[in-house]
C-alpha cells in the first residue's frame, strides 16, 4: 500500500509538576525535513526527538511543536550557601567603598538578603531538566505512529485514485488505438500523396536523402509506438502502487513519461478524435502528477 506524506498527531502527557502537548504535522516534500519548536531550557531534548524521528520517518515536511506548563507548587525552602557567600562578599565590599567616602550606610537585615535572587530556592527550582527530558522523548513513537496511521489511511485514498486515473489513461489509449485504426485509410492516402510528391521531386536527388525523408513522413503518422509506452507505464504505475511506500520518486519519474508520450501523441495526431485523445490524455496525466506528489 502506498502512503501519504500527509498527516497529523497530537499527543499530551506529564511528568511530576509539568505538563504539555505536542502537535505533529506532515506535508509532501522531496527529502526529509525535520522543523522541531521545543523548549530551549530543556537540555539536551531537541536533538534527541530529532534522533528518533529521523529513525522512523523517511519524506515528508514534518513539524513538531512542543508547549510546556509547570504547576504552581509550594516545595522545601533551601539556602544557597554559595549565593549568600558572593552576596555579602559584595555586601562588605560596599562598605569599605562607602566608609572610604564617609558615607553611613544603615546596617543590613537578614530579609533583606533573603530577597535577592538566588539566596532563598525551593526544591522545584532544582528540578533536573534531563529527567523531563527522557518523559517527553518517550512519547515521540507513540506520537510518530499516530502519524504513520494517517499517513497509511490518506495513502489508501490515494491508492484508488491513482488506480482510477491509470484505468482512465488506459481506456483513453485504447481510443486511441481504435481512432488510430479507424484513420489508417486515410493516413494511407495521405502517405501515398506524400511519397508520390517526393517521388516526383526525385531528379538528380541523393537517394539515401529521399529514403530519409520517407522515413520521417512514415514516422510522423505511426502512433503505434506512443501507444505500446502508455500501456507498459501503466502497468508500471500498477505495479509500484501494488509494491507500496516508497515509491513517490519512481512514481513521479514516470508521470514525466506518461506525459511525453502524450504529447509525442498530440504531436502526431493529425485528426480533430485523436487530438481529443490526447488532450485528455494530458488532462489525466497532469491529476495524477499532483495527486503522487503526496507519496511516499
Amino acid at each position: 500500500m502506498l502512503q501519504s506524506m500527509t498527516g497529523f498527531a497530537a499527543i499530551k502527557g506529564q511528568f511530576e509538576s509539568y505538563s504539555w502537548s505536542i502537535d505533529l504535522r506532515s506535508v509532501n516534500a522531496k527529502g526529509l525535513d525535520l522543523r522541531l519548536r521545543v523548549p530551549d531550557w530543556i537540555d539536551g531534548l531537541e536533538p534527541a526527538i530529532r534522533a528518533v524521528m529521523a529513525k522512523s520517518l523517511s519524506r515528508g515536511a514534518i513539524s513538531l511543536s512542543l508547549r510546556v506548563s509547570k504547576e504552581e507548587e509550594q516545595g522545601a525552602l533551601d539556602l544557597n550557601k554559595g549565593q549568600i557567600s558572593a552576596v555579602l562578599e559584595a555586601l562588605r565590599g560596599i562598605e569599605e567603598i562607602a566608609g572610604d567616602m564617609g558615607v553611613h550606610l544603615a546596617p543590613s537585615k537578614a530579609s533583606d538578603l533573603l530577597s535577592i535572587r538566588g539566596v532563598l530556592e525551593t526544591s522545584a527550582d532544582k528540578d533536573d531538566s534531563k529527567a523531563l527530558a527522557k518523559a517527553i522523548v518517550a512519547q515521540i513513537p507513540n506520537l510518530i505512529d499516530e502519524l504513520q496511521k494517517m499517513r497509511r489511511a490518506e495513502g489508501q485514498a490515494l491508492d484508488e485514485v491513482l488506480l482510477k486515473q491509470l484505468s482512465l489513461v488506459e481506456n483513453l489509449t485504447k481510443q486511441a488505438g481504435v481512432a488510430a485504426e479507424s484513420r489508417r485509410e486515410e493516413t494511407t492516402a495521405i502517405f501515398k500523396a506524400n511519397l508520390a510528391r517526393v517521388l516526383e521531386n526525385t531528379e538528380g536527388a541523393d537517394a539515401n536523402r529521399v529514403a530519409q525523408e520517407l522515413a520521417i513522413i512514415a514516422v510522423k503518422t505511426d502512433i503505434m509506438e506512443e501507444l505500446d509506452r502508455l500501456f507498459a507505464h501503466v502497468g508500471a504505475a500498477r505495479d509500484l502502487i501494488a509494491a507500496g511506500s516508497p515509491a513517490g520518486r519512481k512514481l513521479d519519474f514516470l508521470m514525466q513519461e506518461f506525459n511525453r508520450e502524450a504529447n509525442t501523441l498530440c504531436s502526431k495526431a493529425q485528426s480533430v478524435e485523436l487530438t481529443r485523445i490526447g488532450l485528455d490524455l494530458k488532462a489525466v496525466i497532469d491529476q495524477m502528477r499532483e495527486q503522487v506528489q503526496n507519496v511516499e
